[in-house]
């Protein structure tokens, strides 16, 4: 390594100003840091594959759960749903598409079984 010593201050008795511009430049390497590179930043893209965008069907289940809930196959549906979404985000599809079946499966029947509850409570008083 060369090591050169610069002096940044001309001696009192030269009769020659200091050279400040060499200081001030000094200051914003150390404030600013080194020199940014003019290239542009890079960028990353994320590809999702379509065999990840079966659907869990969360959003049935809680509508069984709250309003048509026979025999309480929407709140069964639920946690189905549920852990088909947490399996999902794992990565594993077979297990996933298999609870999101059987929330399917449970949803429908909850919702055919409210429905004809609905009827029946709406013609038994007429």
């Amino acid at each position: 390594m060369n090591h050169t010593v610069q002096t940044f201050f001309a001696p009192v008795n030269s009769g020659q100003p200091p050279n400040y511009e060499m200081l001030k430049e000094e200051h914003e390497v150390a404030v600013l840091g080194a020199p940014h590179n003019p290239a542009p930043p890079t960028s990353t893209m994320i590809h999702i594959n379509s065999e990840t965008s079966m659907p869990d069907r969360v959003v049935w289940s809680l509508l069984n759960t709250l309003f048509m809930n026979p025999c309480c196959l929407g709140l069964i549906a639920f946690p189905y749903s549920m852990t088909s979404r947490d399996t999902k985000m794992v990565g594993d599809l077979t297990g996933a598409q298999a609870y999101a079946s059987t929330a399917k499966c449970l949803n429908i029947w909850a919702l055919i079984l409210g429905i004809l509850m609905t009827i029946l409570l709406i013609v038994i008083p007429v």
